[in-house]
């Protein structure tokens, strides 16, 4: 479901895709975020989305005037998983906040994955 606003001249819908875009992009400006992850059920298999397949690795749910925002994240080898995660919600809360207007109510991560290797970021 959308997120929506009411004002006196008429109504703003704005979209989870739009939502799950914006907290994307800021989730992927923290350090240590190597990417979202998608799994696969079937297999058990993670793999990582960059790109245009980014907010497959995000679930937004809108709840009244706020929305709830699932992470399923790639870290990088050798981080705090607890700053990087302290980190994205609060980036993510912020901007989310501060470019579409929407509160958040909270923020879940999870840690789908580590990136050892030392291969560049798509």
């Amino acid at each position: 479901m959308a997120a929506k606003y009411t004002t006196d001249i008429g109504s703003i819908i704005i979209d989870d895709e739009v939502i799950a875009k914006t907290a994307g992009m800021a989730a992927l400006d923290c350090y240590g975020v190597v990417g979202m992850a998608s799994t696969n059920v079937k297999d058990g298999l993670v793999q990582l989305l960059l790109g245009d397949s980014l907010t497959k690795g995000i679930k937004v749910s809108s709840d009244g005037d706020a929305v709830s925002i699932e992470f399923h994240i790639i870290v990088e080898y050798g981080t705090n998983i607890s700053t990087i995660a302290d980190n994205l919600i609060s980036n993510v809360k912020y901007s989310v906040k501060d470019l579409l207007g929407i509160d958040v109510a909270d923020v879940t991560v999870f840690v789908e994955g580590i990136r050892t290797d030392k291969q560049e970021k798509a």
